[in-house]
């Protein structure tokens, strides 16, 4: 065998690419030591913050390259160390669990106008009426409409201490415990914020109030794929996250955009499921009729085509409309089609959850970062 060089190896190893960027671990930094003892390498890398998925790809890659460019039969030996960068291309919130909070979902959409405040309205009552302690965050800062689908307009949280420091206490109706930024704004009133006030005033919601003991906290999401979102993955662990959509070809492109960006590599939320919306109309006068006004099977399409789970369907209903307007969301009704179609939406969302706690780790906060955290590491050393 001829001699391993530790020169062969490192230039080897510029052809193995940390996760999503364009610098392989060599140049970026991230070989702390490299120590070649015969025809075993021992290797101490640093990697910024990834899934677990992303650093066992690198560990993965590394194997590959040694054997395959300098010696098949090397016998290597990776220690990973995870360190996070100081610098970041986002608005930073503080990152950790909310005590009492046992899951955390994300309710959102990939455009706006597609009822996901009124999903997740329902969602939440509907987990209340199963006896589950249920709190839901209105995270739509520059669009707030939980508080009137909860006939909490003009109302406003009080402070309550707990452990010595002052908290906001969230609302509650319906057996929800609610918080949103509509609370302390008026109902005209444009809420005209860059993102980092933006940021903060959603960092203040998330832990500066006092939830309690929840089983379930739901995040009511801006539509779209912006700062809120990349916020909100950067502040708490999330258990999950379920989008909602029309059958509409236009609403079901961005829902797959929505779908996509938890599921992109450095963010990694599993997607619980697909929810299709408005999926079809009956009027009263023709009850055994069903008009696809939007399309037909648009969302469960896409949910296979994804290999995500449907989760159900809403039909376009002028009660669901009114009841959220009038504060009293749909599934308060005592039985019907309405309250059958939010019944099995929520049990297939929790049992999505179930299923995922049994095959995941806990999810962890994200590090989006414009510098590798090998780089940081080298910078400050």
């Amino acid at each position: 065998m001829t001699a391993l060089k530790k020169s062969d190896i490192l230039e080897a190893l510029k052809e193995v690419y940390l996760p999503g960027s364009q610098q392989n671990i060599v140049d970026a930094g991230c070989i702390k030591n490299l120590q070649v003892f015969g025809d075993q390498v021992d290797i101490d890398l640093t990697l910024p913050t990834p899934t677990l998925q992303a650093r066992k790809k690198t560990e993965v890659a590394i194997l590959q390259t040694i054997h395959q460019k300098v010696y098949e039969k090397a016998k290597i030996n990776i220690k990973v160390q995870v360190v996070n960068s100081p610098k970041t291309n986002t608005i930073q919130l503080r990152g950790k669990s909310i005590d009492g909070v046992d899951s955390i979902i994300a309710i959102s959409s990939g455009k706006g106008g597609v009822g996901k405040s009124t999903i997740a309205a329902n969602i939440a009552v509907t987990l209340s009426k199963m006896g589950l302690r249920v709190g839901l965050l209105d995270a739509d800062i520059y669009g707030p409409s939980v508080p009137t689908m909860f006939d909490l307009e003009g109302e406003r949280p009080l402070s309550v201490r707990v452990h010595g420091k002052e908290k906001m206490e969230p609302l509650e109706n319906y057996g929800v415990k609610i918080l949103s930024i509509g609370f302390f704004t008026k109902p005209s009133q444009a809420i005209i914020w860059r993102g980092p006030m933006a940021s903060k005033a959603l960092n203040q919601l998330i832990f500066d109030s006092a939830w309690g003991n929840l089983d379930f906290l739901l995040v009511d999401l801006p539509p779209g794929t912006g700062d809120i979102h990349l916020s909100i993955v950067q502040a708490i662990p999330l258990s999950g996250a379920v989008v909602v959509s029309t059958p509409q070809h236009v609403a079901l492109s961005d829902a797959r955009k929505g779908i996509a960006m938890f599921q992109q590599e450095h963010i990694s939320v599993p997607v619980l499921g697909l929810i299709e919306n408005m999926s079809y109309f009956t009027p009263k006068e023709l009850p055994n009729n069903k008009y696809y006004i939007f399309g037909m099977g648009g969302a469960q399409k896409l949910a296979k085509d994804k290999d995500v789970p449907f989760l159900g369907q809403v039909p376009l209903v002028q009660s669901i409309r009114e009841a959220s307007d009038f504060g009293r969301p749909a599934s308060l009704q005592n039985g019907g089609e309405i309250v059958d179609s939010f019944r099995n939406i929520t049990q297939n969302m929790v049992h999505q959850l179930l299923k995922r706690n049994k095959t995941l780790p806990p999810t962890k906060i994200v590090e989006i970062t414009t510098m590798t955290g090998c780089q940081a590491v080298k910078e400050m050393s």
